[in-house]
């Protein structure tokens, strides 16, 4: 008996590593840790925000949301294991794959995106370019630190159960939003051409652009095909409204032009543009972040706002 806890004394002591890896490990781990926490819980308090930016990151618009929510999930659920020494190295596989993937995705897209906004963090704006792959090159190094140095992980009922924590925040946050959203109130009334216009009756289609945009332009010149029904068109520049007549003129879309950008997106919160809202009786049907394919025209036809 005593041979025996001897022997398992000394294979302790063969595999404990020494106090400043088990330091520099959990520096690693907490730092990165809090990082993709912060990441994760701002996808999941903002999906549909997210959606939109992970549309223009080339996601197919119908994965959207789902890509936002369940990157948030995971990203969050990796931090969270970061912080817990006995779950630390899976923490550390987990984000450091979702890193791996994100460069690899990026560097696949990099002469389309080059420029483009990659900020997941509120505090620190990046962009799709060298500092992206240096930035998250140095995260993929502290991932490993973390995994390597850090003790054998223990039990899976309690990242289990961090898990079912993290889903349950994650819906409840996209059915609150959605609930927000859905239903919205236009403002009871916009300026058309200087004139007061009332948005309380009538299908509208609110479209949200910017006139220098090249995806916004695809989008309106794509509606410019649809066979709308009684539905009237409202452009919104986003910015640069001088150039909206010009923009509408060339995209061939039948709309009317409003300045109210900021009453109207009070009422209807996104990110960037191309953005529209499908608006019955002064309240909104469906928003849409995907100009691609057959959408939106497939769901506007479906609520009757085309042939």
């Amino acid at each position: 008996m005593e041979e025996s806890l001897a022997q398992s004394r000394v294979q302790s002591t063969q595999f404990e590593l020494p106090a400043w890896k088990t330091l520099i490990s959990g520096a690693a781990g907490i730092l990165l840790g809090i990082l993709f926490i912060v990441s994760g819980v701002w996808k999941l308090i903002e999906p549909f925000d997210w959606a939109e930016k992970v549309v223009q990151a080339k996601v197919p618009a119908q994965f959207g949301l789902i890509a936002a929510v369940g990157v948030g999930i995971t990203e969050a659920f990796g931090g969270v294991l970061l912080l817990v020494p006995r779950f630390r190295r899976w923490g550390a596989w987990i984000t450091g794959f979702l890193l791996l993937v994100f460069m690899a995705y990026f560097a696949y897209f990099y002469a389309e995106l080059t420029g483009a906004d990659c900020s997941c963090f509120p505090w620190l704006k990046r962009t799709v370019g060298p500092g992206f792959f240096i930035g998250d090159g140095v995260m993929l190094v502290l991932a490993a630190i973390a995994a390597i140095w850090s003790r054998r992980p223990e039990g899976t009922r309690g990242a289990l159960l961090v898990l079912g924590a993290i889903c349950v925040f994650a819906f409840a946050s996209l059915g609150m939003t959605y609930s927000q959203r859905s239903g919205a109130a236009a403002p009871a009334e916009i300026s058309i051409d200087g004139q007061p216009y009332s948005l309380k009756s009538g299908r509208h289609f609110i479209y949200f652009f910017d006139p220098e945009c090249s995806h916004c332009y695809e989008a309106a010149k794509a509606m410019s095909a649809y066979k709308w029904k009684d539905t009237v068109v409202v452009g919104v520049p986003t910015v640069n409204p001088q150039f909206a007549p010009g923009f509408l003129k060339e995209t061939g879309l039948n709309a009317r032009l409003t300045t109210d950008h900021d009453k109207l997106k009070q009422a209807f919160p996104f990110g960037d543009a191309p953005f529209g809202v499908a608006v019955e009786d002064g309240r909104q049907k469906q928003s849409f972040i995907g100009f691609e394919n057959d959408e939106p025209e497939a769901s506007l036809r479906r609520l009757g706002f085309v042939e």
